[in-house]
C-alpha cells in the first residue's frame, strides 16, 4: 500500500509577534524540531495524531485542527469522499501555543498530500498551502509560521498588506546560537489573543502608535545585532521587546516566574513568544554550558524546557 510523507519545522518568533499582523517587520527562526505526516489510502478518512502535547493542547485547538484540514483539502481539491485517506500525524514537536505547532502541522501534511498525489510541487506551493490552513488557525495569519516551517532558517519577513508576495530574506548568523524554551504549560486559541490584540488597538489608538514605533526601532537594530554577532545587546533588544509584550497584555504569571528564573541563572535575554498570554519563553542562553544551566533551572521550578539552536 503507497505511503506518502512530508514534514513541518516548529519556529520561535524572536521578534514580531503580533506586530508582524500589521505589516511590521519580524524575525523568526526554524528550529530542529518538526511534525510528520503520514499519508495512505483509508476506507474512510481517518485522522490519527500521534504527535506530543502539552496536556490539553488538542482539546482547546479541536476545532482549529478540523477547520485546517478542511481548509487544506478544499484549496488543494482533494475530495476525501472520493479519496479516502489516513493521515498520521508524529515527530518531536511538543504541540503548545508558540512554536508553530499548526504551522508546522499544515506544512507536513501538504507536503505529503503532494507526495501521495505525485504533485511535484516546490516550498513555494506548499507554503502557499500551508498558509492557506494556517487560516483555520489564526483567521488572519500573519504567514511567519507557515514560511518558517515550510523554508527553516532564519528569517526577516514582512507581511504585504496589499495581497501582493510577502518579503523574505535569510538573516546570516555568524555561529548557531544555543536558546532554551521554556513552558508555561498553558494552550490559548491564537484567533481569540489577535482579536484581542486588534480591540485593544482600536480602543487605545495612541498608546499602540508609540508601542508599534518602539517596536520598529527595536527590531531593525537587531537584524544588524544578530549578523554582527553582538549577543548581549540582543538579550537587551529581547528584553525591550518583551517589556512592550506586557503593555499588549501578552504575558502570564507563569511566563514570567520563568523568566524571573533564567534571569537568575544567566540568561542574557528573554521574552515570550507567539500566540503569548501561555505557550513557550525564549531564553537567549549562548554557550551549551549557559543553556544547560537555565535549562535545569527552570525544569527545578516543574516547567518543561526545550534546550535548542537559532540560526543554523
Amino acid at each position: 500500500m503507497k505511503k506518502a510523507k512530508g514534514y513541518g519545522y516548529g519556529k520561535v518568533i524572536l521578534f514580531g509577534e503580533h506586530f508582524v499582523v500589521y505589516g511590521l517587520p519580524a524575525i523568526a527562526s526554524a528550529i530542529g524540531d518538526k511534525t510528520i505526516a503520514e499519508v495512505e489510502k483509508a476506507e474512510k478518512f481517518e485522522f490519527i495524531d500521534k504527535r506530543p502535547e502539552t496536556e490539553g493542547y488538542k482539546v482547546t485547538k479541536k476545532d482549529e485542527i478540523e477547520r485546517e484540514l478542511k481548509m487544506i483539502f478544499d484549496f488543494m481539491k482533494i475530495d476525501l469522499k472520493k479519496t479516502p485517506l489516513r493521515i498520521t500525524l508524529s515527530g518531536n514537536l511538543l504541540c503548545t501555543s508558540g512554536i508553530g505547532a499548526s504551522a508546522a502541522m499544515a506544512t507536513a501534511i501538504a507536503r505529503a498530500l503532494s507526495d501521495y498525489f505525485e504533485l511535484g510541487l516546490n516550498n513555494e506551493e506548499i507554503n502557499r498551502i500551508a498558509y492557506e490552513g494556517e487560516k483555520g488557525s489564526a483567521g488572519t495569519p500573519s504567514g511567519i509560521d507557515n514560511t518558517c516551517a515550510t523554508f527553516g532558517g532564519l528569517l526577516w519577513f514582512e507581511k504585504n498588506l496589499q495581497g501582493g508576495p510577502n518579503k523574505i530574506e535569510l538573516i546570516k548568523a555568524k555561529k548557531p546560537i544555543e536558546i532554551v524554551l521554556g513552558n508555561t504549560g498553558i494552550s490559548q486559541d491564537t484567533k481569540k489573543v489577535v482579536k484581542d490584540v486588534r480591540k485593544a488597538k482600536e480602543a487605545e489608538p495612541e498608546k499602540y502608535n508609540r508601542i508599534f514605533d518602539d517596536y520598529l526601532k527595536i527590531v531593525k537594530e537587531a537584524r544588524s545585532v544578530i549578523e554582527r554577532g553582538d549577543l548581549k545587546r540582543l538579550g537587551k533588544l529581547m528584553d525591550e521587546n518583551h517589556k512592550l509584550l506586557k503593555e499588549m497584555n501578552l504575558s502570564c504569571k507563569e511566563a514570567e516566574e520563568i523568566i524571573s528564573v533564567a534571569k537568575a541563572n544567566g540568561a542574557i535575554g528573554a521574552k515570550i513568544t507567539g500566540t503569548g498570554r501561555g505557550g513557550y519563553v525564549i531564553l537567549l542562553t549562548p554557550g551549551r554550558k549557559l543553556q544547560e544551566k537555565v535549562a535545569k533551572a527552570i525544569e527545578k521550578e516543574g516547567f518543561r524546557v526545550l534546550k535548542t539552536k537559532i540560526g543554523i
